[in-house]
C-alpha cells in the first residue's frame, strides 16, 4: 500500500520582512535606462534625433521663406519621428524575450503587470521627450531663419504642440501593443508597418471599405493631428481607430504576457 506524499505548502510571493519592493517610479527609471542601454535602442534614438535635425536643415535651405516658420519646422519633424518611435515601443517590450532576460526580470519583480506598466510609462516619457526635442530643433531653425531676415518666423498655433504629444504617445503605445501581442521583435515590427499599409491600400481601392477606412485607418485619423485644428468628429474617428489598433492588441498582449510561461 502506497501513500501519497503530502503536498508542500504554497510559497508566499510576498517579499521578506524588511525588503521593500521597487516602486513604480524606480521601475520606470530602470526601463527608461534600458531604452538606451542596448545598441538597437541607442542607435534608434540617435537616428530619430539626426533625422529630425536633417529635416529642419532641409527646410531652412530649400523651403520658401514664407514657410520657414516655427509651426512648419516643428510639423516637419513629426512624421519621421512618429514612424520610428513605435519601433522603440516594440523594442522596449520584446527585448525581455529576444535578449532572454525575462526570467531574471520577472523573478526580481514577480508581478508582471508592474514591469509592463513601467515599460509603457518609459516609452510614453520617451515620446513626450521627442516632442520637446522636435520643438527645440524647430526653435533653433526658427532662430536661424529669423537671423536671415525671414518675416513672421515665430508664427505658430499652441494647440499644435499638444496635438503632437497625442500623436507621438499614441504611436509609441501602438508599437508597444504590437510588441506585447507578438513578443517577437522582427515579426512585431513588420506587422506594425505592413498591416496598416495593407489596410490603407484596401480602403483606397475598394469602394465598400472607404467608409470604414475613414474610422479605422490610423493614417487618415491621425492626419488632423499635424494641424492645429481638430474637429469633434475627427477626435471621434481617432478614438475609434485607436480602440482597434491600440487598445485591443494592448489588452490581448497584456493577457498573453501575464499568462505566458517564462523559460
Amino acid at each position: 500500500m502506497t501513500t501519497a506524499a503530502p503536498r508542500s505548502p504554497a510559497v508566499a510571493t510576498r517579499p521578506p520582512a524588511g525588503v521593500r519592493r521597487p516602486s513604480l517610479l524606480r521601475l520606470t527609471a530602470v526601463e527608461s535606462r534600458k531604452l538606451v542601454d542596448t545598441r538597437a535602442g541607442f542607435w534608434l534614438l540617435l537616428s530619430i534625433g539626426l533625422l529630425a535635425a536633417a529635416l529642419v536643415a532641409v527646410m531652412l535651405i530649400w523651403a520658401p521663406a514664407a514657410e520657414r516658420t516655427l509651426g512648419n519646422l516643428f510639423t516637419a519633424t513629426l512624421l519621421p519621428v512618429g514612424v520610428l518611435l513605435p519601433v522603440l515601443g516594440i523594442l522596449s517590450v520584446t527585448g525581455e524575450w529576444s535578449q532572454r532576460t525575462a526570467l531574471g526580470t520577472f523573478a526580481l519583480v514577480p508581478r508582471r503587470e508592474r514591469v509592463i506598466g513601467a515599460k509603457l510609462l518609459a516609452v510614453v516619457l520617451a515620446a513626450l521627450a521627442s516632442v520637446l526635442v522636435s520643438l527645440a530643433l524647430a526653435a533653433g531653425g526658427a532662430f536661424v531663419a529669423d537671423a536671415t531676415g525671414t518675416a513672421d518666423v515665430w508664427r505658430t498655433e499652441p494647440a499644435l504642440f499638444w496635438h503632437a504629444a497625442v500623436l507621438q504617445v499614441a504611436g509609441v503605445l501602438m508599437g508597444a501593443a504590437f510588441g506585447l501581442l507578438l513578443s517577437h521583435t522582427p515579426l512585431a515590427i513588420v506587422t506594425y508597418l505592413v498591416l496598416p499599409i495593407v489596410w490603407s491600400t484596401l480602403g483606397a481601392t475598394i469602394s465598400a471599405l472607404r467608409g470604414p477606412a475613414g474610422w479605422l485607418d490610423t493614417a487618415l485619423t491621425m492626419e488632423p493631428l499635424y494641424t492645429a485644428g481638430v474637429s469633434g468628429e475627427q477626435w471621434a474617428r481617432l478614438g475609434v481607430s485607436l480602440l482597434v489598433w491600440l487598445v485591443a492588441p494592448m489588452a490581448a498582449g497584456l493577457l498573453r504576457t501575464l499568462r505566458r510561461e517564462v523559460s
